[in-house]
């Protein structure tokens, strides 16, 4: 099992650092729909919260500006070459980046109020793994966002794919896996333009 999960990070670290450089050529056009979702976390000024998997930086800015000077914003990604992205683009400002693997984060437990991850959920090597150590260093009643700029149907149109149930991110199975994680599922959102699930951490 320990194999298979290092060839799974090994493959989303190929995957991803083949891509980083042109990353936000490709999507030039997401920036304000990153800052809505930011928006809709409910972060407080002060608060310590953590861009999971960050890519390019894209959230940190609207994390930074929602927690105002006095909080934290970490922002970890398993691949070099994407943090590389983030400097390039002036994001680091914003935040402390860490190279690190989701699913071991080197964070003490609860230390942060929230975590975001754009399109992480489907990149995770062993969802549930991840999901329960981003449980584990968020507060009781902290908050979890998992998002994607676009919903699922488009995601698969793009990808020249069919949807299908068993698709991790439908309601249904992220539901039953946030459960099984130490997260309640608070609201969920899959339209074309926007895919948005809200959790709160379960109470110890």
């Amino acid at each position: 099992m320990t194999h298979d999960l290092a060839d799974d990070r090994a493959a989303v670290r190929a995957f991803f650092g083949e891509r980083a450089a042109r990353w936000d050529a490709r999507f030039p056009n997401d920036g304000p729909a990153y800052s809505a979702a930011v928006n809709e976390i409910g972060l407080r000024s002060g608060d310590a919260v953590l861009d999971a998997g960050c890519g390019t930086g894209r959230a940190l800015p609207a994390l930074r500006a929602a927690v105002g000077p006095d909080g934290t914003v970490l922002g970890a990604d398993l691949t070099p070459a994407m943090l590389d992205e983030v400097v390039r683009a002036g994001r680091d400002k914003a935040a402390a980046l860490l190279l690190a693997d989701v699913s071991r984060l080197p964070l003490r437990d609860a230390c942060l109020d929230a975590v975001f991850g754009a399109g992480l959920i489907s990149h995770l090597p062993g969802p549930e793994s991840g999901l329960r150590e981003l449980a584990r260093v968020v507060r009781p009643q902290g908050r979890l966002a998992l998002f994607h700029p676009v919903g699922r149907a488009a995601l698969a149109a793009r990808q020249g794919r069919q949807i299908t149930s068993d698709d991790i991110r439908a309601e249904p199975r992220l539901r039953a896996l946030l459960t099984a994680t130490g997260w309640r599922l608070e609201s969920y959102v899959d339209q074309d333009d926007r895919y948005l699930a809200l959790a709160v951490r379960s109470p110890e």
